[in-house]
């Protein structure tokens, strides 16, 4: 692969180390690199899931992200907290600040709450080397805020997200170049160990004989354009290290969904239940999907059932015919779903997804559905209620229910305590 001509920039992508937990060991003046601290998600809940877990707090108790409350040993020396998700936000924004003092705010990309990708390129009149301002604003982040960091550097955002991912979050920095690919990335297995590649597209390209991220670089790609389509030719450059998105637009082309996912706080066991919960998460998304300005063809369905439930969840898709963003229509089509794959089981997490979007322009009026342009009215007239006066000043009857979530999530941030 020819490099010549690709970008070489100096780019780094910055990870809040246990991000939650460490804003708790912040607020309660505790170091959160010798203090066994977890973030739980609710305590009245034994089942509730853990959001953060301090580094001694996954070594010495094998606690981490994703335990539950009850797996926590009933040791004197642990610190439990609930999250407290305004605060979170308001650390993440004024380290996003204090990058700002560093470089323009256009050069920040706010990935997440806790990572962030910063292009240097430029500023080394200002603070030397790009490796030396990385590190400066590493260790301003610290000094300020006492929270630790990982940082990965690359001439794109991919190469500086892998090394991040595969390196700096080890050793605390890393840069890679084009001339690592070969050493660092090819040897990664499984696949879904590389940023990008999610347990379906592996599972598609073991399939294939495709195992590692050396398999992917030296496959051939217009076998990989034939079976995923524009998504094979990204994995193909992405294995080779290369990226040509700017700061701000998806590494991952292609890949613009709506989706909302919730874990409910108690178990369901009936579709009626199930149901109510479907219908304000189809509400949210499609409310959302209306505001960008999109209509998306492909609905997707997750559930997951309680931890004693005897079979897995289910993950499954349906595309219709014409494109929509009508709230009812994606319920439906949930709906659809949830009676074909269903076990019974009592559920716990629930997820809706629309993708395969295309602009809201594109649709096409009915001439054998007559009520179709009234619908799409009505839709985007409830979201400008909304908007005005809340969420909640407009809601389904299903959301009085004792199975609706939407008045109880009303004060809640990301799904937790605000």
């Amino acid at each position: 692969m020819n490099y010549e001509n690709l970008p070489q920039k100096n780019i780094f992508c910055i990870d809040m180390k246990c991000f939650y937990a460490s804003c708790m060991a912040a607020l309660h003046r505790l170091d959160v690199m010798t203090t066994p601290i977890a973030v739980v998600a609710n305590f009245e809940q034994p089942g509730s899931v853990v959001l953060a877990a301090s580094p001694l707090m996954k070594e010495k108790y094998k606690i981490k992200t994703g335990s539950r409350r009850y797996e926590i040993p009933k040791d004197p020396a642990i610190k439990l907290f609930e999250p407290k998700m305004s605060y979170f936000i308001e650390m993440s924004m004024a380290i996003t600040r204090l990058i700002a003092q560093f470089v323009p705010p256009e050069a920040i990309h706010v990935y997440s709450v806790d990572e962030s990708f910063v292009d240097l390129t430029g500023t080394e009149r200002l603070w030397g080397s790009p490796e030396e301002a990385a590190l400066a604003i590493q260790e301003a982040i610290y000094l300020q805020f006492k929270i630790p960091s990982a940082l990965g550097m690359g001439p794109n955002m991919l190469m500086a997200k892998l090394a991040l991912d595969l390196d700096a979050k080890k050793t605390g920095f890393a840069k890679w170049t084009y001339e690592d690919i070969p050493e660092k990335l090819w040897p990664i297995r499984p696949l879904s160990s590389m940023w990008g590649i999610g347990s379906r597209m592996e599972a598609n390209l073991n399939d294939m004989g495709i195992f590692s991220v050396g398999d992917l670089a030296n496959a051939d790609l217009k076998t990989l354009e034939a079976k995923f389509g524009i998504m094979g030719n990204q994995l193909y450059h992405h294995a080779w290290g290369i990226d040509l998105s700017t700061l701000g637009e998806p590494i991952v082309k292609g890949q613009i969904s709506f989706g909302k996912g919730q874990m409910l706080m108690r178990d369901y066991h009936t579709r009626k239940d199930i149901a109510a919960v479907l219908l304000e998460m189809c509400e949210d998304v499609m409310r959302r999907t209306r505001e960008a300005g999109y209509v998306g063809r492909t609905i997707t369905l997750g559930l997951s059932y309680s931890d004693r439930a005897m079979t897995k969840g289910f993950y499954r898709s349906k595309t219709i015919e014409t494109p929509t963003n009508e709230t009812m229509v994606m319920y439906e089509t949930c709906m659809e779903l949830l009676n074909q794959h269903f076990e019974g089981e009592p559920a716990r997490q629930l997820s809706v997804r629309l993708t395969n979007l295309e602009p809201e322009r594109s649709i096409q009026l009915d001439l054998f559905d007559t009520r179709k342009e009234k619908r799409q009215i009505l839709g985007h007239t409830m979201d400008s209620i909304r908007a005005k006066y809340g969420a909640t000043s407009l809601l389904r009857a299903i959301s009085y229910t004792d199975a609706g979530t939407a008045i109880k999530r009303k004060r809640l941030v990301g799904g937790h305590l605000a």
